[in-house]
């Protein structure tokens, strides 16, 4: 008997497979659970329909399945071989993948204002610019886009809050590591990107912080999760949409007939007698350019990423390349290319020790477009072609030159977009190695971490020579040739204390941070090199080295900090953040700054009063005020200066010397803000975070004037408000196993206000034709110009207005409103007519997914904001150019045709040609961000031997409504002259993971 028992026990232990599925709380599948048994190298990862094995168990084994964002669960090995796992969603897990700076916090926890956008929605727009991609996804966050290949966007967080500097660009941390931008990155290396938008949040990072943070991680492997190879890529066509119409050649001939300008009108039938005379009307000349649609072409865009990763017990990997290119839309030598190298690794060596390492190397070559074609294209009238064949004398093609019809310039663009070269080549280094030691197991761990980034910028540009005419040439050819390169080393030293006791939780970090930065840059310029092709594109094989084009440079700066932060919670309901930080500085002569910050945080749902319910799930009240920095600002500099002066006394003259000190003391500007917000949730799956916030820029530099001295010298005295509303709200749910719905969409208000510029009513910028003004009380850089009020339709409307009288106005001319009612009209009468920055802006994004197929839209738009259509206002400078079409079609020409625009020959007088709320126009602006349909093939993982597939379809921008006479309302300062237009992008993709 005894013997058959222990035969009986040793059967029950050999080791035998099993299997099972993982759930969620509404029985979807959970792909990518990590299923481990305990004491033993045997694990699996859940496929996509949530199954898994395990082989090699025995009975009274017990396995783990762990979930991020749900409750982990162990399960015993019985003699059963199958197992149904369910797992709750543990929300306390969820919100520790909140990124905060230099480490992570419950997003229930926080008290300040962050939004995370994460990689699968990144992915669904072509761009080669992450930031691109996050364009219209968070609240409070302007990405104005760049249509230039390889150019990066505009950022703004929460407004404009420096006069001087005009970079209201935020702070950008990778992994650890500070950048001005991320354009070398690849979107698909991105796991998260956290925007932190409010002093809370962002004082950890002191003086860089005024402007926002946003930080950044790359993508990892897991710990336990098995060898995965994933391929993603798309390739597509942009084309320019919204192109600007231009007058034809009929509608210009009438424009300028109705000018009465003999020059002009003569300069027609010059082309007519070169040209010929159109069939159709012979009144007009046989050319007929459309500007635009020939510099203009559909640009190819492809890009290609491979990830390997995956994870052992004690080790993970993450290895990618990726490969991006985009043409430009300007037909010449215009594009971007971009190679990725990534690694990311750690390992843990013991039980107290964990040590990793992550490198991205990015080689770039970008070939800039000659964004003078844009302004040519314009301005370039239609009665003149592209090929001349009658210039004989024309090297080395023929282009047609308007100044053989009599025009001042040559407008022709295609001379300078065929004979110019302007390329830049782009390396990045980013390497960030660290070692984590647990001093106190699950208590005190310190971190100690090196961040090195190199970048090198190589510059070449080239200019051929041609001759069409003897003031539209280029003599000599040219070369300017420059490299510069950025070193820039951060070295982190961190200790944190994390406890729990009874209900009060604590987390205390303290900190310290070196930085060396320096940059260096050679130039040169040469002209006359053989024009013998690329290969002779050197200096070395240049004629003359211009001396003045020769410049060696450098700078170097170095900053120390010390920080903390203690993060408390009172049984998950009462919670208080604070931090600080010192920073030090070599830039500034005052050394050192000082960055305080503190939140507070209410969860009244943990409260007991606040009792069941089935509508709030969660609600917190929070808090938060602190002290920010901006060293984005020019050093102090300053320098002695001396001039001879002389006089005469008596017949005697005597000479002498003035001496002249300017110097400049300053620091970085300091931002004080508050902010109060709300987060909830609200029937299980309803998300709502809403956040009002006053931000003030105090000490603002701003140049001064100063009593009997000529000249005006930068001081830290200004002061600046940015203030608005944010609210975002998310729902997701399954309707059924088969159909799940996601919606979000965030709103933000801004309003932007100069508080005090030292005692000044204003400060002036921009030149006296295009006049920007700060005044106080009125938005940064706002437009200041007249209103317009109509327009005068007929003599007896003139005779009956004094003002009309006196200026020998005609029907057609401009009425402009008496602003000081003073019965004339002059420079007193302007005032503000616009700002750049949009009041509202607003973003929805609606994800379906039904069985195997996926639909995802994106919308983004953004009101309140004006724009400076300064390329129509240029007539100030030139009048004898073409026009655009809409002026062409709706001008004034008779009584009662229009009481918005000025006639013809009104639009070359110099009373119209004042910046006025005609040529200042509306940017709202309305866009269909993105559509992507996806099919799924192998889902559910039941198809063996084929791996999980998804193809797609994806139109980036493809329409946008908006009323400005212009390529697109996105104008990143608000001044449109020849603003490069932004293509729709058409792609078609596929992701594959083995």
């Amino acid at each position: 008997m005894v013997l058959f028992l222990f035969f009986l026990a040793g059967y029950s232990q050999q080791p035998k497979t099993i299997t099972g599925t993982i759930v969620d709380s509404n029985n979807l599948p959970l792909s990518g659970a990590a299923v481990k048994v305990i004491g033993k190298e045997i694990f699996d990862v859940a496929d996509m329909d949530g199954n898994f094995s395990l082989t090699g168990v025995s009975t009274g084994d017990v396995f783990r399945v762990t979930f991020l964002g749900f409750v982990s669960q162990e399960v015993s090995v019985t003699n059963a071989n199958e197992y149904f796992v369910s797992l709750f969603e543990d929300t306390a897990a969820l919100e520790e993948v909140v990124v905060v700076g230099y480490g992570s916090q419950k997003r229930a926890d926080l008290t300040g204002a962050i939004s995370t956008v994460r990689a699968e929605e990144l992915s669904k727009n072509p761009t080669g610019q992450a930031m691109q991609a996050m364009q219209g996804r968070v609240a409070g966050l302007q990405v104005v886009s760049s249509g230039s290949p390889g150019t990066s966007p505009a950022v703004r967080v929460r407004g404009v809050g420096s006069y001087s500097g005009g970079d209201a660009s935020p702070l950008f941390v990778v992994d650890g590591m500070f950048f001005d931008n991320i354009d070398f990155l690849n979107t698909a290396d991105i796991a998260t990107i956290s925007v932190l938008k409010d002093a809370s949040a962002s004082a950890i990072y002191g003086v860089r912080a005024a402007n926002g943070v946003v930080l950044i991680e790359t993508k990892s492997g897991r710990y336990n999760q098995k060898s995965q190879i994933t391929y993603e890529g798309y390739a597509g066509v942009q084309r320019a949409q919204n192109v600007v119409k231009m007058a034809n050649a009929e509608q210009f001939v009438t424009f300028v007939r109705e000018t009465g300008s003999a020059p002009d009108i003569s300069f027609i039938n010059n082309a007519m007698q070169r040209f010929g005379r159109s069939r159709i009307n012979p009144n007009v000349p046989d050319v007929n350019t459309d500007w635009y649609d020939e510099i203009l072409r559909d640009a190819f865009i492809q890009n290609h990423s491979l990830n390997f990763s995956g994870g052992s017990e004690n080790a993970i990997y993450s290895i990618g390349a990726n490969f991006f290119e985009q043409e430009g839309i300007l037909d010449m030598k215009n594009q971007y290319e971009r190679f990725n190298l990534r690694s990311k690794l750690e390992y843990r060596v013991n039980d107290y020790l964990t040590v990793g390492a992550n490198v991205v190397f990015s080689d770039a070559t970008r070939y800039d477009p000659e964004n003078g074609a844009w302004r040519s294209a314009y301005f370039a009238v239609p009665i003149l072609p592209v090929l001349d064949p009658t210039k004989t004398n024309a090297t080395p093609i023929p282009y047609a030159n308007a100044q053989d019809l009599g025009y001042r310039g040559g407008q022709n663009p295609f001379p300078i977009m065929d004979l110019s070269e302007n390329r830049n080549k782009l390396r990045n280094v980013l390497a960030n190695f660290y070692a984590e030691v647990n001093l106190i197991p699950e208590k005190l761990r310190f971190r100690t971490s090196y961040n090195h980034n190199f970048e090198s910028i190589e510059s070449r540009q080239i200019r051929l020579p041609f001759f069409l005419g003897e003031n539209f040439q280029r003599e000599n050819a040219s070369i300017l040739r420059s490299n510069i390169n950025i070193s820039n080393q951060i070295w982190d030293n961190t200790l944190t204390y994390t406890d729990n006791f009874g209900k009060h939780g604590l987390t205390v970090l303290a900190g310290t941070s070196f930085r060396d930065e320096s940059l260096e840059l050679l130039q040169a310029g040469a002209l006359n090199f053989p024009l013998s092709g690329e290969e002779a594109f050197f200096i070395d094989q240049s004629q003359t080295i211009v001396a003045d084009l020769v410049r060696d440079d450098a700078r170097e700066e170095f900053g120390f900090s010390y920080f903390t932060r203690v993060a408390y919670d009172y049984a998950n309901k009462y919670l208080v953040y604070g931090t600080f930080r010192a920073d030090g500085t070599n830039k500034f002569q005052e050394k050192w700054g000082y960055f305080p910050t503190v939140g507070l945080g209410w969860v009244l749902s943990e409260e007991d009063f606040f009792g069941e319910n089935n509508v709030i799930d969660f609600l917190k009240l929070r808090a938060s005020w602190g002290r920010l920095g901006n060293d984005k600002v020019s050093a102090s500099d300053g320098s002695i200066t001396s001039r001879p002066i002389f006089t005469a006394l008596g017949d005697v003259r005597f000479s002498g010397l003035l001496t002249n000190s300017d110097f400049t003391f300053l620091k970085w500007e300091e931002t004080e803000e508050t902010n109060v917000g709300i987060s909830a949730t609200l029937f299980n799956n309803l998300t709502v975070e809403a956040d009002y916030f006053i931000r003030d820029t105090q000490d603002a530099v701003i140049p001064v004037e100063r009593p009997l001295i000529p000249g005006a010298t930068r001081q830290n005295v200004g002061e600046l408000r940015n203030s608005g509303f944010e609210m975002s709200v998310s729902w997701d749910v399954a309707i059924s196993k088969d159909l799940k719905i996601g919606v979000n969409g965030n709103f933000a208000t801004l309003d932007n206000e100069v508080r005090n510029l030292a005692g000044a009513e204003f400060l002036d910028a921009g030149t006296a034709e295009f006049r920007q003004r700060s005044i106080v009380g009125q938005p940064l850089f706002a437009f200041f110009g007249r209103v317009v009020e109509g327009v005068y339709q007929n003599q007896a409307e003139i005779d009956a207005d004094p003002v009309a009288v006196a200026n020998n106005l005609v029907p057609g001319d401009f009425k402009f409103r008496d602003i000081n009612g003073d019965g004339q009209i002059n420079d007193d009468d302007r005032t503000v007519i616009g700002s750049f920055l949009p009041s509202v802006t607003y973003g929805f994004n609606l994800n379906l997914n039904y069985k195997n197929f996926d639909f995802s839209t994106q919308l983004y738009g953004q009101a309140g904001n004006q724009i400076l259509n300064r390329k129509r206002l240029e007539v100030i400078f030139t009048n004898d150019t073409n026009i655009d079409r809409d002026f062409a079609v709706n001008r004034w020409h008779g009584e009662g045709t229009s009481n918005v625009y000025p006639s013809a020959a009104a639009l070359r007088k110099g009373w119209n040609q004042r910046l006025n709320t005609f040529f200042v126009e509306d940017g709202d602006f309305f866009r269909i961000q993105n559509v992507t349909l996806g099919y799924t093939i192998n889902k559910d993982g039941s198809m063996p031997g084929i791996p999980f597939t998804r193809i797609y379809i994806t139109a980036e921008k493809p329409l946008t409504v908006f009323d400005y006479n212009g390529f697109d309302p996105e104008v990143a300062n608000g001044v449109d002259n020849q603003t490069h237009p932004i293509p729709a992008t058409y792609t078609v993709g596929i992701n594959i993971k083995i």
